[in-house]
């Protein structure tokens, strides 16, 4: 067994095409360890982990503080030689400084576009052996870039009687600079109270900087102008190609033609009530295999996007640029145009559509016995909505329902039966974190917040696209056919550390560095199902989970407790999905649009892509949410609220309100007369003289006292609840403590559980 110096020598040499990319395989490769002594080597490895000396990103090893071959990142600013200085876009703190990246740009080709202050992008990078102490540790080469709106602001345009105009920045990281001036000549058309799109002309430190109207994007009182302010302010593409679009207006409908024919399978469609495509249809029945006694077979049919996207196209183009489709409450910015996503590959009833189909054998049990892929022409039997399936299932059939409950909806619940024993004895991470959905008037602004309710008809299907997505992992591993997989990494040792300080404070015991599986995540949340502590456990636990990517090299899928997983079943929205149906085509010679030759090295950088565009899309959708309810309690300003802690940081208290789900903020200044310690092992804030402590999951009353629209933001005061008594077996000494007069809001604590819930799958 080599010594710990000798591993961490070979994790840290030099490697020029990939500096960081080693593992525990690579480590037992390059040492001879075999068979059991890999047990002995794992141990090596968390100890070091543990001692800080080296860090863990997903499955790969690299010493502490060292960036990854490929890494998301921002352009900055410009050293004083004129050189761009770039960072990345995510860094654990607790790793040391954030690494700057010298960036070097070669020669571009023709209608490239060039890399510039405020840009984003991804860039390979490698270390700079011959940088000096303050020089940027990294050398860097953009592969992408994503973001070009460096001197793009939006913002209100307030008319003044004088004649002139400024414009009042809604993005708060704009809101240092003060308001503009709109240059004369500058107006654009824009009225009093417009949201528009600003080009800044020029800044300098005296007189407000001038700038000119570039769009206006709609009024204020605009039904969408929540959404219009995300997909600005975050530069989501919301506009096709001219060439795109001509694309899909010349694309017809498929034919027969080299595909099998399943329009007599009754595959049916279940979607929510209001869903405007349909991309997956499913059928069940037994298998009458003597050998396979009460086992079924699925079939799992999904929109052929593939026949109609092909590789380098426009259209190709336009959705890799997209990523995906983005879900806001008042309208969707589809991934692919209407023709194509609505219409030629949304399969509607008793109309025939393209589909890549999975048949797969499931055993009583439900252990996947063999899965195929067919390339077919299908037709759903029926559209039906997720409550019509439970109230059939329930006994209360309507009349489209009625019809199918015997020849379909039966077969399809048996088969999910047996998919839950497999599921129980798999047994996934199971957080109970409800989710709110916005329900609008027709003017656009929020009429009521509703939490709907989670059936079994919502897990059957997720139950059935599970099986067809590991299916088309395994398919293509098989073959040994590249792809982009949905992957989920185990929780740091840092933050099940800090899970372990939390549960002991209430009285749950895990040792400290014990690495967890799903299962005993489970085991904790059992515990605690139905106490008081019941929704303060599943948040820490969420908040000690990682968040789920795409990735060209697996490592497993922590959530579902999956060796391998890809997405496969819903190529009308995510891109990724596409690309695993042309690897299936290319694999599988199902026709000539399959996946072109790619190399693993463009397969990560589309990997890291689409990663990027989706925490986008989560982030410009849980922002419109917020300014939706911000704009829906602005009336309430006084109003009295029940909710609970969602969050604790040293300058005060997030807040989540009951009725709504809406998260707003307690400064540390108006909690009371006391000096407030800041316990983060505990998520406390513990007054020092009083010991009155405000903890986590604690439920409490609050009074709205300032609503900010269009910054999503709610300010509250604390009421009542909370802090009656000091917190057990905690230590409030040598903790950080919070300042009594900090109006800061620190960072939104909700943000990355909301991040991760959406994530996790």
């Amino acid at each position: 067994m080599p010594s710990k110096a000798e591993i961490l020598a070979f994790i840290g040499r030099e490697q020029p095409n990939s500096p960081t990319k080693i593992g525990k395989r690579e480590v037992a490769r390059a040492f001879s360890i075999t068979g059991a002594d890999r047990i002995g080597l794992k141990k090596i490895l968390r100890e070091l982990e543990a001692e800080g000396a080296v860090g863990r990103n997903r499955k790969q090893l690299h010493k502490a503080g060292q960036l990854p071959a490929v890494v998301l990142a921002d352009i900055a600013s410009r050293d004083p030689d004129g050189e761009l200085i770039a960072q990345p876009v995510e860094w654990d703190n607790e790793q040391g400084p954030i690494p700057k990246i010298l960036i070097q740009v070669g020669k571009r080709r023709p209608g490239q576009p060039v890399p510039g202050v405020g840009d984003r992008g991804l860039i390979r990078v490698e270390p700079a052996h011959e940088a000096g102490p303050n020089d940027p540790a990294y050398n860097g080469r953009v592969i992408k870039l994503f973001d070009r709106a460096k001197t793009q602001v939006l913002g209100i345009y307030r008319a003044d009687p004088s004649g002139g105009a400024r414009v009042v920045p809604i993005d708060k990281r704009n809101a240092r600079v003060g308001e503009f001036t709109v240059a004369e000549g500058g107006h654009n058309g824009a009225q009093e109270g417009d949201l528009v799109a600003v080009d800044v002309l020029r800044t300098g430190r005296l007189g407000l900087a001038p700038v000119r109207v570039r769009e206006k994007l709609g009024s204020l009182a605009s039904e969408k102008a929540m959404s219009l302010i995300a997909i600005h302010s975050h530069s989501i593409p919301n506009a096709f190609s001219s060439d795109a679009l001509a694309e899909a207006s010349h694309a017809k409908p498929a034919t027969l033609a080299g595909r099998e024919d399943w329009r007599d399978i009754p595959l049916i469609t279940i979607d929510p009530a209001d869903a405007k495509d349909h991309d997956d249809a499913v059928f069940a029945q037994p298998d009458r295999n003597p050998d396979n006694d009460g086992g079924h077979i699925i079939h799992v049919a999904i929109a052929d996007v593939a026949a109609y996207v092909r590789p380098g196209s426009a259209l190709d183009r336009d959705a890799l640029q997209r990523g995906n489709s983005v879900y806001f409450p008042d309208r969707v910015v589809p991934m692919l145009p209407e023709r194509i996503s609505n219409d030629l590959c949304s399969l509607r009833p008793n109309e025939d559509r393209a589909a890549l189909a999975f048949r797969i054998i499931i055993a009583k049990d439900g252990r996947a016995l063999s899965h195929n892929v067919h390339r077919v022409l299908m037709r759903s039997a029926a559209k039906l909505a997720y409550q019509q399936v439970q109230a059939a299932w329930d006994g209360t059939p309507g009349e489209e329902t009625q019809a199918l409950l015997k020849p379909v909806l039966k077969p399809l619940f048996a088969a999910y039966e047996s998919l839950k024993l497999a599921r129980e004895k798999r047994n996934p991470l199971d957080l109970d974190l409800p989710e709110r959905k916005l329900l609008l008037k027709p003017d656009g602004t929020v009429d009521r917040v509703i939490v709907p309710p989670r059936l079994e008809a919502h897990r059957l299907i997720e139950e059935f696209m599970i099986l067809a997505n590991v299916a088309a992992a395994e398919t293509l591993e098989k073959v040994h056919q590249a792809l982009i997989y949905r992957a989920h990494g185990e929780p740091t040792f840092e933050k099940l550390n800090g899970l372990a300080e939390f549960l002991a404070s209430i009285d749950i015991k895990i040792a400290k560095g014990q690495v967890l599986t799903p299962r005993q995540f489970n085991g904790i949340l059992a515990q605690v199902k139905g106490t008081e502590h019941e929704n303060i456990v599943n948040d820490v636990v969420l908040r000690t989970q990682a968040q789920a990517e795409y990735v060209a090299e697996n490592y497993g899928h922590f959530g579902l407790h999956l060796r391998r997983y890809a997405h496969f079943t819903s190529p009308i929205r995510r891109y990724a999905d596409l690309i695993v149906h042309r690897g299936l085509i290319r694999a599988l010679r199902l026709g000539n649009d399959g996946l072109p030759d790619m190399t693993g090295e463009q397969l990560a950088e589309i990997a890291a892509q689409i990663s990027a565009t989706e925490r986008r899309a989560m982030a410009a959708e849980r922002e419109t949410v917020d300014r939706l309810i911000a704009q829906f309690l602005s009336e309430q300003v006084g109003a009295t609220f029940e909710g609970r802690i969602s969050g604790v940081t040293g300058a005060g208290l997030f807040v989540k309100l009951a009725e709504t789900g809406a998260d707003g903020f307690i400064p540390i200044a108006t909690l009371g007369d006391d000096y407030f310690n800041y316990d983060e092992s505990s998520h406390a804030l513990i007054g020092r003289r009083s010991g009155v402590t405000h903890r986590l999951g604690d439920e409490i009353a609050v009074k709205l006292v300032e609503a900010a629209p269009f910054a999503g933001a709610l300010r509250f005061e604390l009421m009542s609840g909370a802090g009656g008594a000091r917190l057990r077996n905690v230590k409030t000494q040598g903790k950080r403590g919070g300042r009594r007069d900090n109006g800061s809001d620190g960072p939104r604590a909700s943000a990355r559980l909301k991040k991760l819930r959406k994530s996790n799958n």
